[in-house]
């Protein structure tokens, strides 16, 4: 086989290899999110976390359409990933995101005493790493759509 041709089937194997750990993937955080739905609306759930207040009652249904979004949009990609679909998605994940980090920056649902306190700190802390995350995906997502590469 001549070098040229060796070179040709080269890419194209790895690009199969690649396809299917994307599809892995995919999997993985479908089955992680779905656990995670189950985790939240079992009894006792969310109401078993000794840090969460009754006010987690008004960001749980945001957390639990994060979730779903999330499976959605794994679903589609698992089925076909071309990038501009993908950009798309994950807008549409990551504007579900950003509504419900910011909301839970508003309710802030914990309660952290006594030698837990610092965690208030900790939590404010990463819920703005966590938006700002979110709002440099949602500028990434955005380029992405509108060049049409990835």
């Amino acid at each position: 086989m001549s070098t040229a041709v060796r070179e040709r089937k080269q890419p194209q194997a790895g690009r199969q290899r690649s396809q299917g750990a994307r599809r892995g993937g995919y999997v993985v955080s479908i089955l992680i999110n779905a656990v995670l739905i189950y985790l939240l609306d079992a009894h006792p759930g969310w109401r078993a976390v000794p840090f969460l207040t009754p006010a987690t009652v008004q960001v749980i249904g945001l957390f639990t359409l994060t979730l779903a979004a999330g499976i959605a949009a794994n679903a589609v990609y698992f089925i076909a990933d071309p990038p501009r679909l993908r950009a798309f998605g994950d807008l549409s994940t990551l504007t579900i995101s950003l509504v419900t980090a910011v909301r839970t920056w508003q309710v802030f649902p914990f309660a952290f005493h006594g030698s837990m306190a610092f965690w208030t700190v900790i939590v404010r802390i990463l819920l703005i790493i966590g938006i700002g995350g979110v709002c440099i995906g949602l500028l990434y997502s955005l380029v992405t759509l509108v060049r049409g590469k990835r």
